[in-house]
């Protein structure tokens, strides 16, 4: 059962009204069960309780990482009872923080199933459609502990954070999911990945057939996962902010589905602008 955390906040749609920048302050928010948001106002950062120590999501831009910290003590949990850090994919505004977090805790990073290379490097993937702008944005090198392979979960704790592989966004995207109790109800968290398909200019999409089928494989596991409370890696693509503050169901277990559809119509109408661009 979660242990109740007086600085954490009750109106994140409040909190953050006007400010959605990937590096303005929030406080630190209650979720479900024994998950809290302690990312901004832009950017999710997710921390679990578990018996055994605390588990991060993401870490946000380079900058946040001290905001992150922050949230972190406000809840009452020491910094150090960070064990391990998990990445939903290897761009800068999502892992920027995690090699400074990594320093500053000692906790292990596990790496999704495809992130571990962009991870250690601080470079993207050379498929990435976004790569001529991550190049501009590198990330500080981060110390890899292991790779999560595809549909094996972390235990932690007695919590199992089951990694997906969904290279829809980016070619190591995951999804974790995990599952959480409040009293008698039980939900399963989806932390599932982005679903953009930004990319650089000049970037075709219908020129590069194997980055175009991994794109619908990753959204076809996003649709697939077990998903009661879906969370986002940008909060907004999900909702999540008004969902916590109550003017929105917090629990919906199409949530994942729709996302995914969503994006996959929103594919399929660039794929028919970029057939139709002059070459």
């Amino acid at each position: 059962m979660s242990i109740p955390r007086p600085q954490a906040e009750r109106d994140m749609a409040s909190a953050c009204a006007g400010r959605d920048g990937w590096g303005d302050p929030a406080p630190p928010a209650h979720i479900f069960g024994n998950t809290w948001y302690v990312g901004t106002c832009g950017i999710t950062t997710l921390l679990v309780q578990t018996p055994d120590g605390l588990v991060l999501l993401d870490g946000g831009i380079p900058q946040a990482a001290s905001l992150v910290l922050d949230n972190v003590r406000k809840l009452g949990f020491p910094v150090k009872a960070i064990r391990w850090i998990l990445v939903s994919h290897e761009h800068f505004d999502h892992a920027g923080a995690v090699a400074d977090l990594q320093r500053l805790t000692g906790a292990k990073v596990i790496a999704g199933p495809n992130q571990a290379a962009m991870l250690r490097s601080g470079k993207p993937h050379p498929a990435d459609p976004q790569a001529p702008l991550l190049l501009k944005e590198p990330m500080k090198p981060i110390k890899v502990a292991k790779t999560q392979a595809h549909g094996t979960a972390l235990v932690a704790g007695g919590v199992s954070f089951t990694a997906w592989a969904n290279p829809a966004h980016a070619p190591g995207s995951t999804s974790w999911t995990w599952r959480q109790c409040q009293g008698t109800e039980c939900r399963t968290i989806a932390y599932a990945d982005s679903t953009s398909t930004i990319s650089a200019d000049g970037y075709r999409f219908v020129n590069n057939p194997e980055r175009s089928s991994a794109v619908r494989k990753g959204l076809a596991i996003i649709a697939a996962l077990p998903c009661d409370i879906i969370i986002t890696p940008h909060p907004s693509a999900s909702n999540l902010f008004p969902r916590l503050s109550g003017s929105a169901p917090l629990v919906n277990p199409d949530a994942c589905a729709t996302y995914a559809a969503t994006a996959s119509q929103r594919f399929s109408e660039r794929l028919v602008r970029e057939t139709d661009m002059p070459r």
